[in-house]
């Protein structure tokens, strides 16, 4: 009888056990969204939205963007100083990575050789660093080969990854460092960001928990789990959210569907982008050598309707009127109120001046098989430019074809239209790569500019040593750019997300916590979630 009460006792702990564990495994939260595939994890190869908002939750930076206004602030560093072409960070005390290891001043040096050394995703915004050393366990030395005005803007990009955990887990390649991590970091986390990866398919789905000891902390209305889907249809989606088994949708939902969710009751989150969609047109080629050319389609072309094709509400939409070649709101744009408009009568005014005849030519409008928007406004360009005399044909291709297409001019298709973004907040990252001179062949510049007085400007974006100095060299390109013309600035681009009710995010519903720097907003310690 008293081994049986035993058993008895027994069961009942264990039941009030299981209660208990029942009871904190409701209570977790669990936040779901999706983006297109595929979600890079390694943070040296991330560079599109979806890895973006992965390297912004799993790892950190020496610096991030200041919250509701211009500028950047330290993070994992504490502070810098600036001397000539040398800048010295002083790392934050008692910041550990997932694996326990604290993070020290050689953890930012080898993050930076790894990106150096595998030399893919935004690598390139490393390349004036001559050297980084570590002075000592909290501080490390970046010297750059020669002025660089975007250097500390650069360093959101650069996620800051564990290096004694990735040394032990090398995989074969040439050198010390074998291949550098790489098979690892495709599957696993190694940073201090404020979650960490349980499990990770870059095709279908990432699964992240909350760091317990993240060196910020992690409120607890803050998602427990989050599951990070990749390439979900727009109907599924839609359904989903609908029956309240998602919570934000990719931004990449037609106008449409995004509307009927906002009908039955979805939020729509808008994250204001810092780029634009840019018809860019071809340069080299007739009629568009021309500048008079390009300045009389650019007249023509209706930017009033372009915006209402992306309208998903009466008070929201996928773009925003364009002021200029800059978007608004960043160094050298012009005021919000002084909108691109369409002006016929201008746009006959400069083909007057022009020296082709339009009926002579059939212009070739491209658009991204992979971005159906594009169709839209192909079949908008080809009836304004029509009003001119302008013949043109209509060509899908394939971003794979596209990206192979321009880098060579004669291949590069008279009209291409390019969704472009400041990858770091600054213009230089947004600007250079489209317009210099040296730029000429990449998917991002296929205008094919040649223009001394761009090229002079971009330069001392570059190099100029306080921000007016900054302010002015980039007002001054925006003015050259539309004088020239070599591309039609569309709008300026916005990021829209359905939510279920069941989130809220406020760096993207109050102008104050907001990060201008695309997928930043989407940090999920800064989420709360309801429970509705």
């Amino acid at each position: 009888m008293r081994q049986f009460s035993k058993i008895l006792a027994a069961a009942a702990l264990a039941a009030t056990a299981l209660t208990a564990i029942t009871g904190v495994a409701m209570a977790q939260t669990v936040l779901r969204l999706d983006e297109v595939p595929v979600g890079e994890l390694d943070p040296a190869k991330a560079s599109d939205y979806a890895d973006s908002v992965l390297m912004f939750n799993v790892y950190d930076t020496l610096v991030i963007p200041s919250q509701g206004k211009p500028g950047y602030q330290p993070h994992l560093a504490e502070s810098w100083e600036t001397e000539g072409n040398t800048f010295t960070f002083k790392l934050r005390q008692g910041v550990t990575f997932e694996s326990g290891n604290p993070l020290t001043a050689e953890d930012v040096v080898f993050s930076f050789e790894r990106t150096k050394a595998l030399g893919q995703g935004l690598s390139y915004l490393f390349e004036k660093i001559e050297s980084a050393e570590a002075v000592d366990a909290q501080t490390v030395k970046f010297t750059l080969t020669e002025a660089y005005a975007p250097f500390v803007a650069s360093l959101v990009r650069l996620p800051i990854v564990d290096s004694k955990l990735v040394k032990e887990n090398l995989g074969e390649g040439e050198g010390e460092f074998g291949d550098w991590g790489q098979a690892y970091l495709s599957a696993d986390s190694a940073g201090t960001g404020a979650y960490t990866v349980s499990s990770h398919n870059p095709q279908s789905e990432t699964v992240m928990e909350k760091n317990a000891n993240y060196f910020l902390g992690v409120p607890d209305v803050a998602p427990d789990t989050v599951r990070y889907r990749y390439g979900l249809e727009a109907a599924t989606v839609r359904t989903l959210i609908a029956q309240g088994e998602h919570d934000i949708s990719s931004q990449w939902l037609p106008p449409e569907v995004l509307g009927a969710l906002a009908k039955e009751g979805a939020q729509l989150l808008t994250e204001r982008s810092a780029g634009a969609l840019y018809i860019k047109l071809n340069t080299t080629k007739a009629p568009f050598d021309d500048p008079n050319c390009r300045l009389a389609v650019a007249n023509a072309f209706d930017y009033a309707s372009a915006i209402k094709m992306v309208a998903i509400t009466a008070d929201a939409a996928q773009g925003s009127p364009s002021s200029g070649a800059i978007p608004v709101g960043m160094l050298g744009s012009n005021p919000a109120d002084t909108v691109l408009e369409r002006n016929l009568d201008k746009a006959k005014e400069y083909l007057a001046q022009c020296k082709y005849n339009p009926a002579d030519y059939t212009i070739d409008l491209s658009w991204i098989a992979e971005v159906p928007v594009e169709e839209r406004y192909a079949l908008l360009m080809q009836a304004n430019f029509g009003e001119l005399g302008f013949k043109s044909n209509i060509v899908k291709m394939p971003w794979a074809l596209f990206s192979e297409a321009v880098t060579k001019p004669e291949n590069t298709p008279h009209v291409s239209q390019l969704f472009v973004n400041a990858v770091t907040g600054d213009p230089d990252t947004l600007l250079y790569g489209m317009y210099h001179s040296s730029a000429a062949g990449t998917w991002q510049s296929p205008e094919y500019l040649n223009d001394p007085q761009v090229d002079q400007l971009l330069e001392a974006g570059r190099t100029a040593a306080t921000e007016e100095a900054r302010v002015e060299a980039y007002a001054n390109l925006n003015a050259r750019l539309m004088e020239i013309a070599p591309s039609i600035y569309a709008y300026d681009r916005q990021s829209v997300f359905a939510a279920s009710n069941r989130v809220k995010v406020p760096t993207l519903t109050d102008p104050a916590k907001f990060y201008a720097l695309d997928g930043m907003n989407l940090t999920f310690r800064n989420m709360e979630m309801t429970g509705q």
